[in-house]
């Protein structure tokens, strides 16, 4: 028993270090500028990536018998803390607790929200809803300053439907306060089975209260690329949604891509708005379409600050203007498009800065069934550039409408009224402008103007005409702002991006 003490803390580093061997062994297999990917570059609710690689030709034991040597060095630290916490503490503990929590306080030295572990139990839950579709609420998620933080809710998804935003920060699950949890933990709260609804508590920036958002949760299929012709001006345009980058991402997007040119297309929009990433392979696969060989479509940079460039072997660019759709919901996989389409195919980018995630992370597996996600890479855009926290900027910065950015109006007991000055109600009138109603002011005073204007949307729905917002006029203002918002005609920054290929 004391020599299973002694050398557990030993065991669990040498399952690190035998991982990031493991891991980087396959690494080694890719040649360098074949285009292939050498890593994975996703965090999300829907997705748990998984590794198959190559043995090492160092055993276990080689580097078990390496770490017993430096015992009365730094891992000794280590092992005699556990041994004591086994041995003096006033309550017992199991040894496995031990162990997962050392491994958690490595990771969150690292000050890295996409570093993280996920147990044997959560890796078996991740990798049965990996396959054609899971069930949730659809949103990509991140641990950010402690908090579980949206990256970007998925195109068409409960998430988006119900109003989540990305850096919305989540607080609570079902009124259970979720500080603490790990990032994976708290994602298992969130998910669940389809048609139950998960009542979350939302900390948004710009905003002074906390928001309550109902979500029902849905299957959401992992169906990734949507393609469809627009005319403009006689001319036709191809439009190609990318809602993430997963497995049969490329494959669809080439298929569809082909489908698209095969009808005579005059101009391309590709649209990664509010996509939050996914696998490098597939975007490299993708972008090959379109980048011509004499530069770089992405680099790769390790912790001694070596490079790989990643090149494609096509000899020029497509022959009709393509334009690129951004905002602040495109991460990671998302960024290594967008920076490669600006920098290496000088095609135009329309939209928002996006979100700023510039590193690449790879499970290593553990030996037990659990795996760390650890970050091991940075990516650069062709010119060398490292966007993390930054993002990248839109060449032709273009907005959606206000209401497109309005948030959920939360009415607890009274209702919003005449002479009130509030952010609330500044929220309210943003919506009403956008319906077609005329508040008179978007500044929070709830004006005389605001009441007429209320009053009229009150009578077009067929509800009391008081002037006052109440939890069932809110429910109707938001409804009927969720349906505009919705409608593809609303959509100004895909106009603009139409307009764009054909403005010359």
């Amino acid at each position: 028993m004391n020599l299973r003490k002694r050398y557990l803390a030993v065991l669990l580093v040498a399952s690190m270090v035998l991982g990031a061997i493991i891991t980087y062994a396959g690494v080694q297999l890719v040649e360098p500028g074949e285009g292939q990917a050498k890593s994975e570059v996703t965090n999300s609710e829907s997705q748990a990536s998984t590794d198959e690689n190559q043995g090492s030709k160092e055993s276990l034991g080689d580097i078990l018998d390496g770490l017993k040597e430096d015992n009365n060095g730094e891992l000794s630290k280590v092992n005699r803390a556990y041994s004591l916490i086994q041995d003096k503490y006033v309550q017992d503990i199991e040894s496995q607790k031990l162990v997962e929590g050392a491994i958690q306080g490595m990771l969150d030295t690292l000050e890295d929200p996409y570093s993280v572990y996920m147990d044997q139990e959560t890796m078996e839950q991740f990798n049965n809803s990996i396959s054609s579709s899971f069930e949730g609420i659809g949103t990509e998620v991140s641990m950010v300053d402690g908090k579980v933080t949206i990256v970007s809710p998925f195109k068409g998804s409960p998430a988006e439907k119900a109003g989540l935003k990305p850096k919305d920060q989540i607080l609570s699950v079902d009124g259970e306060n979720i500080e603490g949890l790990d990032l994976y933990d708290a994602v298992l709260k969130i998910r669940g089975e389809k048609g139950t609804t998960v009542t979350l508590e939302i900390e948004r920036p710009g905003v002074q209260e906390p928001l309550t958002i109902d979500v029902v949760r849905d299957t959401i299929p992992i169906e990734t690329v949507y393609s469809s012709v627009k005319e403009v001006d006689g001319k036709k345009a191809g439009v190609i949604e990318i809602t993430s980058f997963s497995e049969n991402t490329a494959k669809d997007f080439n298929t569809q891509l082909k489908e698209l040119e095969d009808k005579g297309i005059e101009g391309l929009v590709i649209d990664v708005r509010g996509n939050p990433g996914g696998l490098f392979t597939s975007v490299q696969e993708i972008l090959k379409n379109f980048i011509p060989k004499d530069k770089p479509m992405v680099q790769v940079e390790n912790s001694e600050g070596q490079k790989e460039r990643y090149f494609t072997e096509r000899e020029g660019k497509k022959e009709y203007p393509i334009t690129v759709l951004i905002d602040e919901g495109s991460a990671s996989a998302s960024e290594i498009l967008a920076g490669a389409m600006k920098e290496a195919g000088d095609y135009e980018l329309i939209g928002n800065q996006t979100f700023g995630k510039g590193t690449v992370q790879q499970p290593l597996p553990m030996g037990d069934g659990s795996s760390m996600k650890l970050t091991v890479y940075k990516w650069l855009t062709p010119d060398g550039n490292w966007i993390h926290k930054d993002g990248i900027k839109p060449t032709i910065k273009a907005d959606l409408p206000d209401y497109f950015y309005t948030n959920p109006v939360q009415i607890k007991d009274e209702p919003l009224s005449f002479d009130q000055n509030s952010e609330k109600v500044a929220n309210v009138q943003k919506m009403l402008e956008g319906l077609d109603y005329k508040p008179g002011r978007k500044d929070g005073y709830f004006s005389q103007e605001t009441v007429q204007a209320v009053k009229a949307f009150q009578k077009a729905n067929d509800l009391k005409s008081t002037g006052e917002v109440n939890k069932e006029t809110a429910s109707q203002i938001q409804a009927r702002v969720i349906e505009k918002v919705q409608n593809k005609e609303n959509d100004t920054q895909l106009k603009k991006a139409l307009n764009v290929l054909f403005s010359e």
